[in-house]
């Protein structure tokens, strides 16, 4: 697949064109909205083609599929030129910014034979794979989850994960995360309890809690953060144990990651050699265009994802619980 870059954002370089280029498939092109961001990012990782607009980008014909990193609020906008050009769209998380944005893409792109795929990479580790089969197969009747993701935001106050314009907020950009991995394990919650707040006054919120309760009784706490030290993990406890990682989303490819666990008195832990969890989530978007397939990461699993995250921003605002 010719694959092309809508940004010259941070992940891109940092994680996804780097992987992109690891896998058989071809890093063809990258556009930004000015001609020497361009230039200088297909210079640096050797992209034989650069666009100073989004827009010319998506009139290369040659182009299969498009990897968008966008602020937030810029999304849903460029996943429908892509899809109006007969592009694949990759497109990083959050998909769009509620709910009912993403049902819209998921039938924008439907109706136009576009495969849409949500970037969770960490879905795509072996050590998650493994977490869900032990979740699955050898804890009993599941008690609590627990999950974090957090981190210190410095740098200018201008910051897009900061600007309330473009959807920023710890919520949208890392407690999406822990949100996801309480489904992932869990299923779909029937409440929701959440509290956010605006520690640097800047419009969004920069910390996290949430409660969600399933009609078993179950509950997860899922928290973010971007005034705390880096800290991301999940802990799923059940009757006969617990298994737990605190290398849980953003997974250095240089390193191994871990699994620990006690289950029926039997003490464990499980580690994984290094991989980069961009190139396996590269690998599925391009196999599901291939095979016509829907993706695990899904615009459906997307919207589902939203909708706990609406929840949250609903019971902060009103300070009431809402039901899902």
């Amino acid at each position: 697949m010719e694959f092309g870059v809508i940004s010259t954002a941070g992940i891109a370089q940092k994680a996804v064109m780097p992987a992109i280029q690891k896998t058989d498939h071809h890093l063809r092109c990258i556009a930004s909205r000015t001609e020497q961001a361009a230039k200088a990012t297909a210079d640096a990782f050797d992209v034989p083609q650069w666009y100073p607009s989004y827009e010319a980008l998506l009139d290369d014909e040659r182009l299969d599929a498009v990897y968008i990193p966008l602020p937030n609020a810029l999304h849903a906008k460029w996943v429908k030129r892509a899809a109006d050009a007969g592009v694949h769209v990759l497109c990083e998380k959050p998909l769009a910014v509620d709910a009912e944005a993403c049902r819209e893409l998921e039938q924008y792109c439907d109706e136009r034979g576009v495969t849409l795929m949500e970037g969770f990479m960490y879905r795509f580790h072996p050590q998650t794979r493994r977490a869900v089969e032990l979740v699955d197969s050898e804890l009993g009747r599941l008690t609590s989850f627990r999950s974090s993701f957090k981190y210190p935001l410095r740098g200018r106050p201008d910051d897009i994960r900061l600007d309330p314009e473009l959807h920023g907020g710890s919520l949208m950009d890392v407690g999406c995360y822990p949100i996801n991995a309480a489904r992932l394990f869990l299923g779909e919650p029937d409440a929701v309890t959440g509290v956010l707040h605006d520690a640097r006054g800047a419009g969004v919120d920069t910390s996290m809690t949430a409660l969600l309760e399933y009609a078993s009784g179950l509950c997860a706490t899922v928290e973010s953060s971007f005034d705390t030290q880096m800290d991301q993990y999940y802990r799923v406890e059940a009757e006969n144990g617990w298994i737990e990682t605190h290398t849980a989303f953003d997974i250095d490819s240089a390193e191994e990651a871990t699994i620990e666990y006690v289950i029926d008195g039997r003490r464990g832990t499980e580690r994984f050699d290094p991989v980069d969890q961009y190139e396996r989530e590269i690998d599925h978007f391009a196999r599901c265009v291939a095979k016509n397939n829907t993706p695990e990461t899904d615009a459906r699993d997307a919207g589902k994802n939203m909708a706990v995250l609406d929840a949250i921003v609903r019971s902060a605002e009103s300070n009431e619980r809402i039901e899902l």
